[in-house]
């Protein structure tokens, strides 16, 4: 059986879904098939799109309880983060609709504080907002539910109150045939105006979403999932079919059968692997938010253009005109919101800043040096060197770049996700329980020794493979002098051969004894590349060259390069010396800010361990970055400093984990939200990496790479 495993990164399909879903209650509400036949939009938009809203309560769930550890502080603050959140959003869609409200008579003489305050609680103050106070009382009750019951019990509930709510929503038929239920429901209904809400509706789906969460669908497989789907769907149709024809229902919004289909298709979609992302989530909401406002906007526009027979009396070109409209108004309102974002970042915590047009300079210059028709190999590893991977290989990929090399598997899956094109290169170990994934995500895996080829052949699928001869660095690859087991290495018959490389330890050396090891490794190499061809065997693409390779000009003949370090504009150390003339420029700059400034008296200690006293009266700054972001602990001790206001500023104390202190006495003016500098420039004074490197007795390589996932990374031109 072909199990499958959900990772967190496979949400593309719920992301799109989403925006399917929000399409639906579009439809829901323009009825786009009123004006050709009126039961079969009652078939689309009172059962088939009645899918959406309680998908959306299932993927809140099912995202919300992702991020639930079991931690009892943490977790309550987790969920007031959301619900303040929730509570936001809905608050802004309020005063959106505020002058549509006031046009409309909301605010009419039946109007009272108690209509407010259950429209507010329950009902939305216009007719689509309900789902967000739906939304909040259902977290609140799942969550109390969560930390005294079992999945089980928590269902149960649930399914109690899902039940009471059918009664008040499609079988309300029944509840008219008694007396006691309908003066019952009918003092409920006093309170709200329908049982979907988050008391009775929202709760089930979201249990069954934070169940997911909690229970990976490990042991279940796509067609067990579709096949559910299937079978409730029918079933729903049926279930909505003899509910209307009963004449049972109050009102459309709620059937037994649509539980477990929304729980199979949420389970179905989150089997499958594909590309989502902030944007189509923030993209969704926003069109549900706005869709009414887009309504409004097109009658308005029919009635002042005398077009309103076709964009509102034909259902179906107005529920297609209020969609796009919907989804043109909700992509500015995205992009504007997150270019705020963007900026706000910026006055925040931390964050690198990443300088786009140096990176295109940088691939121009390296690729100058190479010969016309050789290829060159971005390496984006590590995060591409703490710049961002997926960013960094997008722009490449955008601009040309059709090789890029990573180190191990999941780096290749993380650029496929976000739909880099071309050839990517685990240049590390596979396990062989992973193969399936690389033959998925179309990665080429590096073949690191004869036994590894002999293991991959024998999974018996066609894999794409580079094959690794190891040259003298000890490494990864097959000994350059074991030409028997290379040669087999190349004739297993599911390996499809694509590429042969090897790496150079020393060819950023001046040393003459390492200069001549590196043309002995060059030898090697191309001693064994004449014996496969030699063989008959098409050794595919070679590279041997990475960034000192190509800046030192150590071969000419292989078709292609690897570029890592120096597609950054970096050298590896400060006074690394190269042989060819290169404008190479800086693509990263770090910055924080100043969170406090104080006045510390002459002899206090500074940070942890008292290493350093005042030897003054002195303004002492904090800084928001530490060593977790990834500044050395040591810097301060190795004479490091940062730049505010053009100045240099001593590093005073041992660097914290999310904290830094500087020493600002001679520096007037520093204030909190101060920009500091530690990699970059700030008026007349630069620090760069390879200096900071050089300080802590490291490389550049390890600075940038190191740079800590809470920074926020800021792409500018």
């Amino acid at each position: 059986m072909n199990r499958q495993v959900v990772s967190k990164e496979n949400y593309g399909f719920i992301d799109h879904f989403k925006v399917i879903a929000a399409i639906l209650v579009i439809a829901i509400h323009t009825g786009p098939f009123t004006t050709y036949n009126e039961y079969v939009d009652f078939l689309f938009t009172g059962i088939v799109a009645r899918l959406a809203v309680p998908f959306f309560f299932i993927a809140s769930g099912f995202l919300l309880f992702q991020k639930i550890r079991g931690e009892a502080a943490q977790d309550r603050a987790t969920i007031h983060r959301y619900i303040a959140r929730i509570a936001t959003l809905y608050g802004l869609a309020v005063l959106i609709y505020l002058p549509i409200n006031v046009y409309a008579g909301y605010f009419s003489s039946d109007f009272t504080v108690y209509t407010l305050v259950k429209d507010i609680l329950f009902d939305g103050t216009m007719y689509h907002l309900w789902y967000f106070p739906a939304l909040i009382t259902g977290v609140l009750i799942t969550s109390f539910l969560y930390q005294r019951f079992s999945f089980p019990v928590m269902l149960v509930i649930a399914g109690l109150l899902y039940m009471i709510g059918l009664l008040g929503d499609s079988y309300y038929g029944l509840i008219e045939q008694s007396d006691l239920l309908h003066a019952i429901y009918t003092q409920m209904f006093m309170l709200f105006d329908y049982t979907r809400n988050g008391l009775f509706f929202a709760p089930i789906y979201l249990i069954l979403g934070a169940w997911i969460a909690k229970r990976p669908l490990t042991g279940q497989t796509r067609g067990v999932m579709a096949f559910g789907f299937a079978l409730s769907f029918v079933l729903m149709l049926i279930e909505g079919i003899l509910v209307n024809q009963g004449k049972l229902p109050r009102h459309d919004s709620m059937y037994i059968f649509l539980v477990p289909t929304v729980y199979f298709l949420f389970s179905f979609l989150l089997l499958q692997k594909g590309r989502g992302g902030p944007y189509i989530r923030q993209l969704t909401t926003w069109i549900y938010i706005l869709h009414p406002f887009a309504i409004v906007l097109v009658r308005g526009i029919g009635k002042a253009t005398g077009t309103s027979a076709i964009l509102v009396e034909n259902s179906f070109i107005h529920f297609v005109a209020v969609t796009l409209l919907a989804i043109c108004i909700s992509h500015v309102v995205v992009r504007f919101l997150t270019r705020k974002k963007t900026k706000r970042a910026t006055k925040q915590r931390a964050w690198a800043e990443i300088k786009v047009a140096h990176l295109k300079h940088n691939l121009e210059e390296l690729k100058r040096l190479l010969p016309p028709a050789a290829e060159l190999m971005a390496v984006a590893k590590a995060n591409a060197y703490g710049h961002g991977s997926p960013q960094i290989a997008k722009i490449l990929n955008q601009i040309g770049v059709g090789h890029f090399a990573v180190a191990e598997l999941e780096e290749g899956i993380a650029l496929r996700k976000q739909g880099i094109k071309g050839e990517i290169l685990i240049l590390g170990y596979t396990s062989l329980k992973n193969v399936s994934e690389l033959i998925h995500y179309k990665l080429t895996q590096t073949v690191i020794s004869e036994e590894y080829a002999a293991s991959l052949d024998e999974c018996g699928k066609k894999l794409q493979v580079h094959i690794k001869i190891d040259t003298g660095m000890g490494r990864l690859g097959e000994a350059h002098d074991n030409i028997g087991k290379i040669l087999r290495m190349y004739r297993h018959e599911h390996l499809q051969v694509t590429g042969s490389y090897s790496h150079l330890s020393v060819s950023d050396s001046p040393n003459h004894e390492d200069i001549a090891y590196t043309k002995e490794q060059i030898d090697r190499f191309h001693n064994v590349i004449r014996q496969v061809e030699l063989e008959g065997i098409n050794p595919g693409i070679l590279h041997i060259q990475s960034s000192y390779g190509i800046l030192n000009g150590v071969d000419e003949i292989c078709g292609m390069s690897r570029a890592g370090i120096a597609l950054f504009g970096l050298l590896s150390k400060e006074d690394d010396v190269v042989n060819r003339s290169i404008d190479l420029r800086p693509v990263l700059s770090l910055h924080a800010r100043v969170t406090l400034v104080k006045t510390i008296q002459a002899g206090s200690a500074i940070s942890y361990g008292r290493n350093y006293r005042t030897s003054k009266n002195s303004q002492i700054a904090t800084v928001s970055i530490g060593y977790a972001d990834g500044i050395p602990r040591r810097l301060s001790e190795a004479g490091g400093y940062v730049l505010v206001r053009g100045q240099r500023a001593s590093i005073v104390g041992n660097v914290c984990m999310d904290q830094l202190m500087i020493d600002v006495t001679h520096i007037p003016g520093v204030k909190e939200g101060d920009v500091v500098t530690l990699i970059g420039q700030d008026g007349g004074e630069t620090i760069t990496a390879e200096q900071l490197a050089s300080r802590c007795n490291t490389i550049t390589n390890e600075i940038v790479s190191g740079i800590g996932s809470r920074v926020e990374r800021v792409y500018v031109e």
